[in-house]
C-alpha cells in the first residue's frame, strides 16, 4: 500500500473540511462554487478507491494520531460504510454542477460563498458519520452536518425557511441529545466509545447489565429516528425540504437522512445485535409498525400537497418506511432490500428535487397549480421527473423494483405475507400522487407564464440526466448496487447471535 492509499480515510474527511476554510476565504459566488466543485469531485474518487480496497483485502482500519483503538480514535471502512461513502460523495458530486445557476438564481450574492462553505462543511459532517468507529466522535460530525443544515436550509430566500430551520435544530438537538445519552449509558457499562470494542465487550458472557444496555438502546434509536425522520419523528423535515433553496433540497434528500439509517443499521447490527437476541428485542415490532406507517400515511400526505416539494417530502419519508422495514425483518433478502434502498432512493429523489429545481428556477414556482402544460415546454425535465416517479411506485427496470422486490422476499421469507401486499398497496398510493403531477403537467393547457419556459442549460440538466439513467441501470444490472448490498447485509447478520 502507497503512502497516499493508506491516508485516504483521513482524506475522506479532511478535504471537504479544508475546502470549507478555502471557500469561506472567497470573495465571489462564483469563485466560491468553482473550489467547491474541484473539493467534490474529489470525493467519489477517495470513496471508489477506498471500496476497491475493501473488497480487495477486507475493513480498513485507520488509527488517528498512532493511537491504536480503544484508546485512541479509529476510522474504519467495511464494506456497507465505503457503500455509504461512494453514495454520499456521488451525489454531492452530480449535483455540484447543477449548484451554479440554481444558487445564484435563489441565494442572494453575499451569502452564496457561505452557503458553500456550509455545504462542504455538510459534506465533511456526512462522511465523518460514516467513516468514524467512535461513538462520541460520530456525534462531532453528527453535530457537524447538522448545524451546517439549519444554516443551508435558513439562507432561503422563503421567510418560512428560518421557521423551519429553527424546527429542525429543536429537533435535531433533541436527537443529538438522546444518542449522546445513549453513548454515555455503552460507556458506563463497557468501558470503551470504540463500536467495535463495545459490541466485544456487550458480548462478553461475563457482562451482566442488560438493563442499561436496554436503556442506552432505546435512547441511541429514538435519537437516531429523529435525525432520520422515522414516523412519527419526521415534523422536521417537510418544511425543511419544501422551504430549503432547491440544491440544498436535493442534497439533504439524497444523503443526509440515507447516513442516519446507516447510523441506525450500524448500531442495530454491529453493536446491539451480536449481544442482545434479535428475537428479545422489541427493535423489531416498533419498527414495523412504525414503518407501515411511514408507508401509509406519509404517502396519503403526499396526495394531497399541491407544493410539489412537500409532496416529495412525504414521499420520503414513505421511501424511509421501506428501509427501516427492511432493517425490522432482520434477514438476508430484507436487510439487502433497505440497504439497496440507500442507494436507489437516493438516485431517485435527487434526481427528482433537481427536476423542481429546474422548474423553479424557470417558472419561479413549484405550486401543482403553476404548471400546468409544462411538460410541452419543459420535456426533459418532466422526462426526469416521470422516470423518477415510476422508480418511486417501483415500476419493474428501476431501482425502485429492485428495492421492493428483495424486500417482499424478505417478507415472505419471515412468514409475513401481509407485509407483501402492504408494500405493493403504498406502491400504488405512489401512482396517485406521482400520476396527478403527470397529469396536470401534461395534458393540460400551457399558462402564459409556462409558454415562456424552456428546459434548463445543459449544467443543471445534464445531472438529472446521469442520476436518472443510473435510477434505470441499477434497475436492470444489479450487480454493483444489489450485489454490494447483498454482501454487506450476509456480513452484517453473520455477526449477530
Amino acid at each position: 500500500m502507497s503512502a497516499l492509499e493508506s491516508q485516504l480515510p483521513i482524506l475522506q474527511v479532511i478535504v471537504p473540511l479544508v475546502g470549507a476554510v478555502l471557500v469561506a476565504l472567497m470573495r465571489g459566488g462564483r469563485s466560491a462554487w468553482a473550489v467547491a466543485l474541484v473539493i467534490t469531485w474529489t470525493m467519489p474518487v477517495i470513496s471508489i478507491l477506498l471500496m476497491r480496497k475493501v473488497l480487495a483485502t477486507g475493513p480498513i482500519s485507520y488509527h488517528l494520531g498512532g493511537w491504536a483503538p480503544p484508546i485512541g480514535i479509529e476510522y474504519r471502512v467495511d464494506l456497507l460504510a465505503a457503500f455509504v461513502l461512494v453514495l454520499v460523495s456521488v451525489v454531492g458530486a452530480a449535483l455540484m454542477p447543477f449548484a451554479r445557476r440554481s444558487v445564484a438564481s435563489e441565494i442572494d450574492g453575499d451569502k452564496q460563498v457561505w452557503f458553500y462553505t456550509m455545504y462542504l462543511l455538510c459534506l465533511a459532517g456526512l462522511l465523518g458519520i460514516t467513516i468514524t468507529a467512535d461513538a462520541f466522535n460520530l456525534f462531532v460530525f453528527l453535530e457537524i452536518s447538522s448545524l451546517a443544515t439549519y444554516v443551508l436550509i435558513a439562507l432561503g430566500r422563503d421567510r418560512r425557511a428560518l421557521l423551519a430551520a429553527y424546527q429542525y435544530l429543536i429537533m435535531g438537538t433533541i436527537g443529538a441529545t438522546f444518542y449522546v445519552i445513549g453513548v454515555g449509558l455503552l460507556y458506563l457499562v463497557t468501558g470503551s466509545l470504540n463500536i467495535y470494542d463495545i459490541a466485544s465487550r456487550l458480548a462478553d458472557p461475563a457482562m451482566q447489565n442488560p438493563r442499561p444496555v436496554m436503556a442506552a438502546l432505546a435512547f441511541i434509536v429514538v435519537g437516531i429516528s429523529l435525525k432520520l425522520a422515522l414516523f412519527p419523528l419526521h415534523v422536521w423535515l417537510p418544511g425543511a425540504y419544501a422551504h430549503a433553496p432547491s440544491f440544498a433540497s436535493a442534497f439533504l434528500a439524497g444523503t443526509a437522512t440515507k447516513v442516519a439509517i446507516y447510523v441506525l443499521i450500524r448500531f442495530a447490527f454491529s453493536v446491539f445485535g451480536v449481544a442482545i437476541s434479535f428475537e428479545t428485542l422489541p427493535l423489531t415490532e416498533v419498527l414495523v409498525v412504525l414503518s407501515l406507517a411511514a408507508m401509509f400515511i406519509a404517502s396519503i400526505i403526499a396526495v394531497f400537497e399541491t407544493n410539489l416539494k412537500r409532496m416529495l417530502a412525504y414521499s420520503s419519508l414513505g421511501q424511509v418506511g421501506y428501509i427501516t422495514l427492511g432493517i425490522a425483518l432482520a434477514n438476508t433478502q430484507g436487510l439487502t432490500g433497505g440497504i439497496v434502498h440507500l442507494l436507489n432512493h437516493a438516485l431517485m429523489k435527487t434526481a427528482l428535487f433537481m427536476a423542481l429545481g429546474a422548474i423553479a428556477y424557470r417558472l419561479g414556482s413549484v405550486k401543482l397549480d403553476a404548471i400546468a402544460g409544462i411538460g410541452r415546454r419543459m420535456p426533459w425535465t418532466m422526462a426526469v421527473f416521470v422516470l423518477g416517479g415510476m422508480a418511486l411506485v417501483g415500476v419493474p427496470g428501476t431501482a425502485g423494483f429492485v428495492s421492493k422486490w428483495y424486500l417482499a422476499i424478505g417478507a415472505v421469507e419471515k412468514g409475513w405475507w401481509p407485509l407483501v401486499f402492504a408494500i405493493l398497496i403504498s406502491s400504488l398510493i405512489a401512482v396517485v400522487y406521482v400520476g396527478r403531477v403527470v397529469e396536470v403537467a401534461w395534458f393540460r393547457e400551457p399558462s402564459p407564464a409556462v409558454e415562456k419556459c424552456t428546459d434548463p442549460p445543459l449544467s443543471m440538466l445534464i445531472p438529472m440526466l446521469v442520476l436518472t439513467a443510473a435510477t434505470i441501470y441499477f434497475g436492470i444490472d444489479t450487480e454493483a448496487s444489489a450485489g454490494m448490498a447483498l454482501k454487506a447485509a450476509e456480513t452484517l447478520l453473520g455477526g449477530l447471535k
